[in-house]
């Protein structure tokens, strides 16, 4: 999550900030009105890469939390040991068209241009 919000702000040009000071905003203002709309690139990126990570983390949960309450650990358990193939399809279905909906949404912020 680190790095991409780093890399959209080192890209920033400090020409804007200085601009934005001479302007009179306030360092509060600057950062809402400058810093921060140049920045969700970078932040969208960063939770594309979390995002995708923890999607597919079952064993985790299985072992620290309590079972049935995570999509990875139904999607396992309705596959594995009851054999249930249609209900871990639907399961791993949800996550599928979350991901995509997510994925639409940040593209449109320009997530893809920071990556």
């Amino acid at each position: 999550m680190i790095l991409p919000v780093q890399a959209a702000l080192e890209r920033l040009p400090p020409s804007l900030l200085q601009a934005s000071a001479d302007l009179g905003a306030r360092p509060r203002q600057t950062f809402r009105y400058v810093v921060l709309p140049l920045a969700i690139p970078g932040i969208a990126a960063g939770s594309i890469f979390t995002f995708s990570l923890t999607l597919g983390d079952f064993i985790v949960p299985q072992l620290v939390g309590p079972p049935g309450y995570f999509i990875g650990n139904m999607v396992y358990s309705q596959q594995g040991a009851i054999g249930n193939m249609p209900m871990a399809a639907a399961f791993t279905l949800v996550p599928i068209i979350l991901i995509a909906l997510y994925l639409a949404f940040v593209k449109r912020l320009g997530a893809f241009d920071a990556l």
